[in-house]
């Protein structure tokens, strides 16, 4: 599915590329909570869309707050659920490749699929989240 591709950025919701700011910048948390704002007045087709950018968000958390404390009994056991969570993300984003809303869908899904690899490789002991080596998410067109 191809929708708003050449849409200029001023067109999207703010809530959306804010999503962008926030993961981009590592504020995983807070990249959640600004799309979940759109995603809970949100009804139809992108209701499954923000849904799945949402469960990506929530999947690093996992990951940074598993990095940051891997010693702790909650913290530490983390990444199953980020695991989980990416799989329910690309089940979420999938319906809405390559590309929807100027977001390549394509390469979100591939860097949920090379998580959940890196995380079922090493059955679930190590973390392939580096706070020096951010994932970046960009839209198309910026």
């Amino acid at each position: 599915m191809v929708e708003n591709l050449g849409k200029p950025e001023a067109d999207l919701d703010p809530c959306y590329t804010g999503w962008f700011t926030c993961f981009n910048r590592g504020d995983y948390y807070e990249a959640h909570d600004v799309l979940e704002h759109l995603w809970l007045q949100t009804e139809g087709a992108n209701h499954g869309f923000y849904k799945g950018l949402i469960q990506l968000a929530g999947a690093f958390v996992h990951l940074k707050k598993q990095h940051a404390r891997p010693w702790h009994a909650k913290d530490g056991a983390r990444l199953r659920p980020a695991s989980r969570l990416f799989q329910l993300a690309r089940k979420n984003l999938s319906p809405f490749s390559p590309l929807h809303l100027r977001l390549d869908v394509a390469a979100v899904i591939a860097l949920c699929d090379a998580h959940i690899a890196q995380l079922a490789r090493s059955e679930f002991s190590h973390n392939p989240w580096e706070p020096d080596r951010l994932p970046r998410i960009e839209l198309l067109g910026r």
